[in-house]
């Protein structure tokens, strides 16, 4: 599958955010501590969530969709996640401490995803060490015993946000147990896992801060929960209108969420209205280079969000060094970008990149989901035909790209 674009045209328009693929996949993850009926509203079919749910289904779980509606219900009927969708899917790793938590074992394989650099998940099985979680390992397969799993406090050696949900899942069904998280992830979707799980009778506190109190429950009940918007969607829209000029406004979502990019989006000459539930952008000249951009943890920058404002930097004036703190290979989409005529020079973590006046059309591969994002904005910015290839890596993390850039002016195919 690929994107053919003919570029060069502004864009104008409004586009509604859908709920955040980050937030939604664990969330469906702490449905199998749940045997009951739950339904999260208004989901967006991405490729993660479909491989996800094709997981719980082959576990036991029952899965429908109906009117926009993800209903799961019913008990899983295996404990073991080996099949071939949890080598793409790196969330299917969230599983682990909603079926510890529920099931007290089980057997998984190791957990795919994006190629963006070094992802091991010895944070998560460190801290499901320390609840009592015993592991052993064969064959490229996590054998997993918590049967003596209990309450504990236990300090991150990094604010993950995998381990920091894996952990309050683990901890949730510990009756009468008391688990302390130090040093947590404090992403909005946390928050939200925290909110679904208490909408089902959990009794989680503190999600959004460093440290995270999670007080054990026999059993939960059904839910219905509508999970938050997805920032990094909407960072995607705003950027777009950055970079191929127009004016966008963006729907169903926190500015909250997003003040490092609104910050560095009014520094590079956009205008930005904020309101409770939207924001508006508008820009009609060049984008002025940013100096210096460093991705962060939450909340600071956000490193999903580099790769897409490295092509907005591409075709600002002047200079901007961007430093990638959190993974090492964001900067696949450099190759890519140089041949749409991108001046980006790599050492280790930094990239020096000198802005030209205009990017030239090329045909492009993504190398992943955020990379390939920001493929498809700069081939909206160069006047001309370019062709992005292996968009599945896109459709993993956006729904209806494509039509959303559409409905905004865009002139973008989508080719089987």
């Amino acid at each position: 599958m690929k994107y053919i674009i003919n570029g060069g045209k502004k864009l104008f328009g409004k586009v509604k955010i859908d709920s955040a693929k980050n937030a939604i996949l664990p969330v469906i993850a702490a449905t199998i501590m749940c045997d009951e009926e739950c339904v999260i509203k208004d989901i967006p079919l991405y490729l993660d969530v479909v491989e996800m749910c094709a997981i719980l289904e082959k576990l036991g779980k029952k899965v429908e969709v109906k009117e926009n509606n993800l209903i799961i219900s019913g008990a899983i009927s295996s404990t073991s996640v080996i099949m071939a969708e949890t080598k793409t899917l790196r969330s299917s790793i969230f599983m682990m401490g909603s079926i510890l938590s529920n099931y007290r074992k089980a057997i998984f394989t190791y957990p795919g995803g994006c190629d963006i650099g070094k992802r091991p998940i010895d944070i998560h099985l460190a801290g499901l060490k320390s609840l009592g979680v015993k592991f052993s390992f064969a064959n490229d397969l996590i054998y997993c015993d918590a049967n003596k799993i209990s309450g504990n406090t236990i300090e991150l050696s990094f604010p993950s946000v995998g381990a920091t949900e894996n952990i309050m899942m683990a901890s949730t069904l510990i009756e009468n147990g008391i688990t302390v998280i130090k040093n947590c992830a404090r992403e909005p979707e946390i928050v939200d896992l925290a909110n679904f799980i208490n909408s089902m009778g959990g009794k989680v506190f503190g999600a959004g801060y460093e440290t995270i109190v999670v007080f054990g429950v026999k059993k939960l009940h059904g839910t219905e929960y509508r999970c938050i918007s997805d920032r990094i969607s909407t960072g995607t829209y705003l950027l777009a209108g950055a970079i191929c000029l127009g004016r966008i406004e963006v729907c169903n979502v926190n500015p909250n969420f997003l003040l490092p990019l609104i910050v560095f989006l009014r520094n590079s000459g956009c205008n930005i209205e904020l309101f409770s539930d939207k924001i508006i952008l508008e820009n009609f000249s060049r984008p002025k280079s940013i100096e210096k951009i460093e991705t962060g943890i939450y909340p600071g920058f956000p490193t999903d969000m580099q790769s897409l404002i490295l092509v907005l930097q591409t075709i600002s004036k002047g200079t901007s060094i961007i430093h990638e703190t959190v993974f090492e290979s964001r900067f696949r989409v450099v190759s890519e970008l140089a041949k749409m005529g991108a001046k980006i020079n790599i050492s280790e973590r930094y990239a020096t990149v000198v802005g030209v006046s205009k990017l030239k059309p090329a045909i492009v591969t993504c190398p992943d989901l955020r990379g390939g994002a920001g493929l498809v904005l700069a081939g909206l910015s160069a006047k001309g035909k370019t062709e992005v290839g292996e968009i599945f890596h896109i459709e993993r993390g956006y729904y209806k790209f494509d039509e959303n850039l559409r409905n905004l002016g865009a002139n973008i195919e989508r080719i089987k």
